[in-house]
């Protein structure tokens, strides 16, 4: 092609671009800074107190940002133009006639009352800390390789922990697990004073794992996750609520060697759970294998995910699809293949039950139905079932 060509082909192209859409486009990037810019906003506001301070005003009276800086002891200015940004993201109320600043009722519940199921501020603390790795996250572009869940800023953990907890607390005992099939009357029977017996995989702070032991007090639950740290603590809550290690016990293990030194389970668990984990695993067809072997003839497995579809154009207007394909760059497939990676000796549980497959392994933060009942169908469980939907969770059942 001539230079002269060369030239006439760019015109041809300069041409064919719609100037409009580039502007909308544009504008759509600017949207999304701000939705950025203000999760950080958020989480000062979080951190400081400022979202609480001005929920426990007088209601129906607004707060100048004066009195806002006196009451949480910070500095006006900053104040102030923290103020002006939460109400250019739609967070506060602002009246221009008397220079005062509202936080809406609706709105100081999702970001104060930690007892609501609305409760959302957790979230900005675990974006924010999730954020922080983002230099490892590059460099796994570049490599293939992952890293390991303990890298994670100690905020992460917390912020995972506060922005989940509500919605365990909301929903799982009161509606996923009467959504299974004959579960909860095995965990409220009492057949000489012994229920069912529970395996919580992947329980970190041991959140959900306390939830059902206060509900079902004639069964027996076990915590079992891999990070040290969150078994730590989940013990030292467990011993703070009052719950005795013979009907709640934490332990550190893997989604492929869960039992440790908890003898007392050799006949089976009736349950066991997976909450937000599974689709973290390294090898999932290897986890559902031992976890097929770990229940009773007649057990339960229970998998709760964040709501998915199977295929990418399902999923595109789902308002969870960028934070699920975001989460699962930045938390759930680094997460998958660093544990793939030290566990490539003979002695690892994931060196040799599955070959390697990128399109179902890791299976990412958003693996929609499909692929979760192939994996657990081929792993030895007989029935797979949907029982929950709400647009945001959804729990799914296997039986063997």
């Amino acid at each position: 092609m001539t230079k002269e060509q060369e030239e006439q082909e760019n015109n041809k192209q300069q041409e064919e671009v719609d100037p409009q859409k580039i502007e909308q486009f544009i504008s759509k990037v600017i949207n999304d800074l701000g939705a950025t810019s203000n999760v950080a906003l958020a989480f000062i506001g979080d951190k400081l107190g400022l979202y609480k301070a001005m929920a426990h005003t007088k209601s129906g009276s607004g707060i100048t940002s004066h009195e806002l800086a006196s009451i949480t002891n910070t500095s006006e200015r900053y104040i102030r133009d923290w103020l002006a940004g939460q109400v250019c993201g739609g967070y506060i109320k602002y009246d221009p006639k008397t220079d005062t600043y509202t936080l809406p009722k609706e709105h100081a519940i999702a970001l104060t009352d930690e007892s609501s199921p609305a409760y959302v501020a957790g979230a900005f603390q675990l974006v924010m800390s999730a954020l922080k790795i983002e230099p490892k996250v590059t460099q796994a572009f570049r490599t293939g390789g992952g890293f390991d869940w303990s890298e994670h800023d100690p905020g992460f953990f917390e912020g995972q922990v506060r922005f989940s907890g509500p919605n365990y607390k909301a929903n799982l005992v009161t509606n996923w697990i009467p959504s299974l099939d004959g579960v909860e009357e095995k965990l409220k029977r009492s057949d000489g004073g012994v229920g069912a017996k529970v395996a919580d995989i992947g329980c970190g702070y041991g959140i959900t794992t306390m939830i059902m032991a206060k509900t079902y007090p004639n069964s027996t639950f076990y915590g079992f996750d891999y990070h040290t740290p969150s078994i730590q603590l989940a013990r030292k809550q467990a011993e703070k609520e009052g719950l005795t290690v013979d009907r709640v016990k934490f332990e550190v293990g893997t989604a492929t060697n869960f039992n440790g030194s908890s003898s007392s389970v050799a006949d089976g668990y009736d349950l066991i759970t997976f909450f937000d984990c599974f689709h973290d695993m390294p090898d999932p067809y290897s986890v559902a294998k031992h976890t097929r072997n770990a229940l009773k003839p007649d057990g339960t497995c229970m998998i709760v995910e964040m709501a998915s579809n199977d295929k990418l154009e399902e999923n595109m207007s789902s308002p969870l699809g960028r934070i699920g394909y975001t989460g699962s760059v930045f938390i759930c497939v680094p997460t998958a293949l660093a544990q793939r990676a030290t566990g490539s000796s003979s002695s690892s549980p994931y060196s040799s039950n599955t070959n390697y497959n990128a399109d179902i392994i890791p299976l990412g933060g958003m693996p929609g139905v499909s692929k979760i009942e192939k994996i657990m169908k081929e792993s030895g469980f007989s029935k797979f079932r949907c029982t929950f939907n709400n647009g945001f969770n959804m729990v799914l059942e296997a039986k063997p």
